[in-house]
């Protein structure tokens, strides 16, 4: 079991750790599983009430860690690969306690989307967002692409997603992307408050009113989330991406034909 992602309780609150500091907790495969078996035991608690999600060291999360991306650590198919990661992440519906994402550092890629997923996110001063898949040959696949256009709108997903822009705290939250942005220092003791503000309001009232704000959401993220699993299943058999691949093996320039 890895305990790069931490669970932690204290009375009603729980608190999920990325706690790979040395990598500016970018996961991996076993990190992952470690994190969906964290979503799948928070399902069976109904006394937590709040759930407080951070990270140790500079960063949330930096993503996706590229020294164990083609590791062949899992002899799966990419399809069932993004499908097993889709119905890991979807569990984050299906807890009764809402999720805060304290953000700080570098937030970027999968990680990204995982935290928009979640139904409030914080940044310190100085955090930064990134979409940067396209520019390796990919597309986001983790959802989070249609939280932000819900948030934002066309012109900053469309920015983000396909020039790769690094999006900065201040403007997170005047796009609606972050709801607060404090001194770092201040970060955990702010989660914590909100967290503990949740916990104190009555079970029920919480549970209603979340169910509320994501019915306006969920049927699109699922049709989204639908999409992408199809789409990015094309994009890694695409003409292409083997044109990428061979390019960079060959110290070439890329011909790339949309196909």
């Amino acid at each position: 079991m890895s305990q790069r992602v931490r669970l932690d309780f204290d009375g009603p609150i729980a608190t999920i750790t990325n706690d790979n500091p040395d990598k500016h907790n970018a996961f991996d495969d076993e990190m992952d599983g470690r994190l969906w078996e964290i979503l799948g035991e928070l399902k069976q608690r109904p006394d937590v009430r709040a759930v407080i999600w951070r990270g140790e060291g500079k960063s949330w999360s930096s993503g996706r860690d590229v020294s164990a991306i083609g590791g062949g650590q899992v002899a799966v198919s990419h399809h069932e690969l993004m499908r097993g990661g889709h119905r890991g992440i979807q569990q984050l519906w299906e807890i009764d306690a809402p999720v805060i994402v304290a953000c700080k550092g570098w937030s970027i890629g999968g990680s990204f989307q995982r935290a928009l997923l979640c139904d409030i996110r914080i940044a310190a001063e100085g955090a930064r967002f990134r979409l940067p898949e396209v520019g390796f040959g990919i597309i986001p696949d983790t959802g989070g692409v249609g939280v932000l256009y819900q948030m934002a709108g066309h012109g900053l997903v469309s920015d983000m997603v396909l020039t790769g822009r690094v999006l900065s705290a201040d403007e997170a939250l005047a796009h609606g992307v972050v709801s607060r942005v404090v001194p770092e220092a201040e970060l955990d003791t702010t989660a914590r408050s909100m967290a503990e503000q949740i916990a104190s309001s009555p079970a029920v009232a919480v549970k209603m009113a979340r169910d509320v704000i994501r019915h306006l959401a969920l049927p699109q993220l699922r049709s989204s989330m639908a999409d992408e699993m199809i789409y990015q299943t094309f994009i890694a058999k695409s003409d292409d991406m083997a044109e990428m691949r061979a390019a960079r093996a060959e110290e070439r320039d890329p011909v790339y034909r949309g196909s």
